[in-house]
């Protein structure tokens, strides 16, 4: 599985779970359906969502780091 380097912005992670809300409920209906290959698709976009969530959750919640000036040498 091919990972993004790109991490998700903590601000959308309401329309993540709104996201991933919405696949399980297509999910339930594809399966009530009999529709095999509908399930299969969303399920990918599933993992996606859940992926998206969860990096979200595991990231640092501080700011920016100060680094400070560098020193200059004598001359």
């Amino acid at each position: 599985m091919q990972r993004s380097l790109l991490r998700p912005d903590p601000a959308q992670r309401g329309r993540l779970v709104e996201i991933r809300d919405n696949l399980l409920g297509r999910i339930a209906e594809a399966e009530r359906e009999g529709w095999l290959g509908e399930i299969e698709g969303l399920q990918v976009s599933l993992a996606g969502a859940q992926s998206k969530i969860s990096q979200i959750d595991r990231a640092p919640r501080t700011g920016p780091v100060m680094l400070g000036m560098p020193a200059r040498e004598p001359v």
